[in-house]
């Protein structure tokens, strides 16, 4: 399952934070769009800029961390769905061709750039055709590369550069484009789901959260139906009805409800959620985690979104406590998609930067506290995160047609800094 991947990178990545030679070891939104929803006057949404910042953070610290209850505190996936679904939904008063070549455009370079890069470094690596043994098929499969249909290929075991990192490198840098492939699927999907979404709201609102737990209650054990198709279904069963809530609320259909019907019937969904998650058989020494059960997912995220939906205040300036705030929020969401699929490469970087001080005996004495911290890989992977972003991250400008920067940190207009459009 997708969650539980991503999950299980978590994990991986901890487990190289020791070197080998103490764990006794071999060392081996997407777009999250940049230009925000518009307001009632068609400025930029800053509620909806505050909670796709806020969700790039937390899957950042998750991805690090591992800890099971951020996703609970924030589910990060459904929050970026229900706000590029909401951004389609706007866009599609346009022809619809259109708007999706827009977005493919806007998406697919930075993936491009992305992928140039860890191929050749699967390549150097030991990966490539002849590893698989089916190198004509290894070559077709690089074309998910080019327009994520489907997971894009990857080595699951490499040389780990002569163990400077681990061997299951690759497996955790490609964790982000799950999200990708799903986002496409979604993009491509949303003609239609428009369409019935006008015509039969309340069914095409919940057919994606039905369908998640029609597949993991009668076909989860059915081992024959995993792969490709499975995945792409999973991804939309459990993250669907988020996206065309996201419709929903662009489209004005949650304000034609009873203002008592949303707050009162989403924490009902969450409890159902979270009263699954507590009858899954799970490992007791081990805290289960709701990105690991399909069903909670969907269903906790669904009623999340929709509070946040619900409240929604469609903020064309900052409040004033948040204004200080603005600087950050509006560079991460010009820079969302780099973000995205480059925080993983610096958080497996920053481990063998990390693992050189352990034979160095004054921190070994002194600090040891900290080289076994979680916190110290999160400390050496933010600077790196800023710098791979300022390296790659002007591709993002020149997809959406705009002068290329380095560095679009909003400028200070009349005292107050204009947010990147």
């Amino acid at each position: 399952m997708t969650a539980s991947f991503e999950s299980v990178s978590a994990q991986d990545t901890l487990r190289l934070r020791v070197p080998a030679v103490l764990r006794q070891e071999p060392v081996g939104k997407p777009e999250h769009e940049p230009t925000a929803p518009s307001g009632a006057k068609g400025g930029r949404d800053r509620y909806f800029d505050l909670l796709r910042a806020v969700a790039l953070v937390r899957v950042v610290f998750y991805h690090n961390f591992g800890w099971f209850w951020l996703p609970v505190v924030f589910p990060s996936m459904g929050v970026m769905f229900a706000l590029a679904g909401s951004l389609m939904a706007r866009s599609l008063s346009r022809p619809a061709l259109g708007v999706i070549r827009g977005r493919l455009r806007r998406l697919l370079p930075a993936m491009w750039l992305f992928a140039v890069i860890v191929v050749t470094a699967q390549i150097l690596d030991g990966g490539g055709p002849d590893s698989e043994g089916h190198p004509n098929w290894w070559w077709g499969k690089l074309l998910f590369w080019i327009l994520p249909l489907s997971t894009p290929p990857y080595a699951e075991a490499l040389n780990g550069f002569d163990h400077l990192v681990g061997q299951s490198w690759a497996v955790q840098v490609i964790v982000p484009l799950w999200y990708l492939r799903a986002y496409l699927w979604f993009v491509l999907l949303s003609p239609l789901m428009l369409w019935a979404l006008r015509r039969m709201p309340v069914v095409t609102l919940f057919m994606p959260l039905t369908l998640s737990i029609v597949m993991n209650t009668f076909f989860i054990d059915q081992e024959f139906l995993y792969g490709r198709v499975w995945e792409n279904t999973s991804d939309f069963a459990t993250f669907g009805s988020c996206w065309i809530l996201g419709m929903a609320h662009r489209e004005g259909l949650l304000k034609k409800i009873p203002q008592y019907v949303v707050p009162s019937v989403a924490p009902l969904i969450m409890v159902a959620g979270w009263w699954y998650l507590q009858t899954r058989p799970v490992d007791p020494t081990v805290h289960t985690d709701i990105e690991s059960w399909p069903v909670a997912q969907a269903l906790w995220s669904f009623g999340f979104v929709a509070l946040l939906l619900h409240v929604s205040p469609s903020w064309e300036r900052w409040p004033r406590p948040l204004e200080r705030w603005n600087g950050l929020i509006s560079l991460l969401n010009a820079r969302a998609v780099s973000v995205y699929l480059w925080h993983q490469i610096a958080l497996v970087a920053a481990i063998p930067l990390i693992d050189p001080l352990w034979s160095v005996g004054f921190f070994y004495e002194h600090f040891r506290w900290l080289l076994a911290s979680q916190w110290f890989p999160m400390m050496v992977a933010i600077p790196l995160i800023g710098l791979l972003v300022l390296v790659f991250g002007w591709v993002e400008d020149l997809a959406a047609k705009r002068p290329p920067r380095l560095f679009p940190y909003p400028r200070r207009v009349g005292g107050r800094r204009r947010a990147v459009a």
